[in-house]
């Protein structure tokens, strides 16, 4: 009984830093990192509120929007709109969706248990407890569907499609080995179910179309990507041999061509999902081609676990960070017409990194700035960009003193602080949501077309 109340505590311990996002012996005035579902802005939940910044240039880092009305564990941005799903570690059962450009509450729900995770896409929204799965319309947040005593979820695991058409749930099937469920939210269903790894899953993630996932177990050497149509194994890579480490976040770019996969290491890795092309191979003589079919002929006769070490592809680059140990959200995204690999961190840091797609290896840091809202940079390491600058920045911030900007900060603040759910009757809720969702827009914001309402920048209001 003695041990079992012990690993017990150990699950709530590990579920509650997956909450705030801390990896185990960090810590930071961080809580939550994570990028929006187009990689146009980056959300930041700390101890005193959260923060919306614009990745529309590596040269300064704009903040969009900034609150300091409660310490925030989650707080979730769809598309390049100004909807947001925000959760406090003071009120974790509690979802809050805010429209922050209007400084409105537009609603919230209250949960039987603790909010581990919530996803978003245009036509829904999903809330994960740990052993159940709400599905919301998010025209007008009604629940559409309860996914019910899933699988123990302590970390709050799961995945939507950002796709509307391939509009798709993924979540543990189970929590001894690694089964991937694969749940239908347009047609309320079950799709399928995958047997990714014997492991328990550790990181999931859908690519751009809802057509394939990437998968890690908590051993966090080998990861896989399957199709979703039948739950063909499509790609296999090994992140390394020595070690098992806790991978922390998987993203596919838009084109499905890369993967990237951080960990609590220091090291990111991208992985090449393309083919490569096989070249003609021809018959060897002499010694070269003797090995060469002594070693085909021997692997038919290896272990299976040995066969697929062989099989497996290594990363394409490897990024290495300066501060390891720390949760991260990575991406990779076109900036200023060239490819850049974001990594956000929980020490408080955004790192830029430049990419080469033709080039493999490692590469290096052009830029970083800090999100924890510190102007002091005389305790940051600065890094040489390649002119020899510093590459230690802090994010620009609002001018406060301007009426059309101070809107969108401390006063804009205290009008979503101000503003709570009583103040709306029902009806006025319905309509906010329907507003949120019209298209064309009537007096609202399009969530079908982000043309129609582009990412916010200080002075635009």
């Amino acid at each position: 009984m003695f041990y079992e109340f012990l690993d017990s505590c150990t699950v709530n311990l590990k579920g509650l830093m997956s909450l705030t996002g801390q990896s185990e012996g960090a810590e930071s005035s961080i809580h939550f990192v994570t990028f929006n579902q187009d990689c146009t802005s980056l959300s930041v939940g700390t101890k005193t509120g959260f923060r919306i910044y614009s990745l529309n240039s590596i040269d300064t880092l704009d903040t969009l929007y900034e609150d300091d009305t409660e310490d925030t564990c989650i707080v979730e941005r769809l598309f390049s709109s100004s909807l947001v799903a925000v959760v406090s570690l003071s009120s974790p059962r509690k979802l809050k969706v805010c429209h922050f450009k209007r400084g409105t509450e537009i609603c919230n729900y209250s949960y039987s248990n603790t909010i581990l995770s919530v996803r978003l896409n245009r036509i829904r929204l999903v809330v994960c407890l740990e052993e159940a799965l709400y599905i919301h319309n998010i025209r007008d947040m009604k629940v559409l569907h309860t996914i019910r005593d899933t699988p123990p979820n302590p970390r709050g695991l799961c995945a939507l499609s950002t796709n509307s058409e391939n509009c798709y749930l993924m979540y543990p099937g189970s929590s001894t080995i690694g089964e991937v469920q694969i749940f239908d939210c347009t047609h309320l269903r079950a799709k399928i179910m995958i047997p990714a790894h014997n492991s328990p899953l550790q990181a999931l993630t859908f690519n751009s179309s809802g057509t394939r996932i990437a998968t890690a177990s908590e051993k966090g050497t080998v990861i896989r990507v399957f199709s979703v149509a039948d739950g063909t194994k499509l790609h296999e890579f090994r992140r390394g041999l020595r070690r098992c480490v806790r991978i922390a976040n998987l993203h596919f770019t838009a084109n499905s061509q890369y993967l990237t996969a951080s960990s609590n290491t220091e090291t990111v890795h991208i992985f090449r999902l393309e083919e490569p092309v096989a070249a003609p191979v021809e018959e060897s003589t002499g010694w070269l081609g003797y090995l060469s079919a002594a070693a085909n002929i021997s692997a038919k006769y290896l272990p299976s676990h040995i066969t697929e070490v062989f099989n497996q592809n290594r990363s394409h680059l490897d990024i290495h960070l300066p501060v390891p140990g720390y949760k991260t959200a990575c991406a990779v995204t076109i900036i200023q017409r060239a490819m850049r690999l974001l990594v956000a961190s929980t020490d408080g840091f955004l790192y830029i990194y430049n990419l080469d797609p033709s080039e493999g290896g490692e590469t290096s840091l052009v830029k970083q700035y800090r999100l924890d809202g510190k102007t002091d940079l005389s305790e940051v390491v600065g890094l040489a960009q390649a002119d020899g600058s510093n590459a230690t920045s802090s994010p620009k911030p609002i001018d406060k003193t301007d009426s059309a900007q101070g809107m969108v900060g401390s006063s804009y603040a205290g009008v979503l602080k101000g503003h709570p759910l009583g103040v709306m009757s029902e009806s006025e809720k319905r309509q906010e949501l329907r507003l949120a969702s019209a298209s064309p827009p009537r007096d609202g914001f399009p969530l079908t077309d982000d043309a129609e309402f582009p990412p916010m920048s200080p002075g635009t209001l």
